[in-house]
Parts: structure tokens; sequence; C-alpha cells
């Protein structure tokens, strides 16, 4: 699912995307496998749990790093990054509550790749942008 073309060129940042992508993509190829449900399980509630952790580490990297170069969309896009924290979240509990089934863990699946294409491919190209508009690359 990664693509060079969502890379920004700031090597924190695209390694982060790219672990991102990887482990939605393992989730969803879990997900649609075929096999027991229960089997399938473990992969769930794991992928579950590292996006409650990555997706907080990940998102206090991109926005640290765009507080350093005074990126001009950066309140925009911490609200955009609060909002799928609040999601990932609500998902999260909406399991704890009513258990995994295979209909909402599909439409969380579909909801991560969407997202992470859609941010990635748009709003974080935004940041690559900047940079290069400012003469820099950054490592």
């Amino acid at each position: 699912m990664w693509k060079d073309k969502y890379k920004i060129g700031v090597e924190l940042i695209d390694h982060q995307h790219q672990e991102l992508f990887g482990r939605v993509s393992n989730f969803l190829q879990a997900v649609q496998s075929e096999g027991q449900w229960e089997e399938k399980l473990e992969h769930v509630k794991s992928t579950m749990e590292f996006m409650q952790n990555y997706v907080v580490e990940h998102f206090e990297a991109e926005e640290q790093f765009q507080r350093e170069i005074n990126f001009p969309e950066y309140e925009n896009h911490k609200q955009v990054h609060d909002d799928f924290k609040a999601t990932v979240n609500d998902y999260a509990q909406t399991f704890a509550q009513e258990g995994y089934s295979q209909e909402l863990v599909q439409e969380f699946g579909a909801k991560l790749m969407t997202w992470l294409i859609m941010h990635v491919a748009a709003a974080d190209q935004r940041i690559g942008a900047f940079v290069r508009k400012q003469g820099g690359t950054y490592s």
C-alpha cells in the first residue's frame, strides 16, 4: 500500500508513515484472509493497541517538526490529528463495550486505510512542499 509518492522528504516522518501503512495493510490482509474469526482476533487486538500508541507517537513527532519549521498550517493540521486520535479511541471504546464484530472491525480497517491515504497523500504533502519552498531538506 505504501508508495514512494507519499514521501514528504523528512526521513523520520516518512519512516513512520511507512510503518503505519505496513501495519494497516497487514491488518486488512489478516481480517480479509480465510480462516476462523477467533484466529484473527488477536491480530485485530494487537493492531488496535498499536494504533492507539503509535498514532500518538507519530503525531507528536510530526507536530514537533511542524513547530520547528514554523509550518503555517500547524493548528489546522494538529486539529485533524486530534480528531483522528479521537476516532481511534472511539473505536477502541466501542470494541471494549460491544466486542470485536467482523463488521465493526472491517469498518475500522477501511476507515484507517482511507484516512491514512487521504491524510498522507494530501495534508502531509503540504509539509514537504513547505520544506522544499524554504529551500531545506530535513532528515
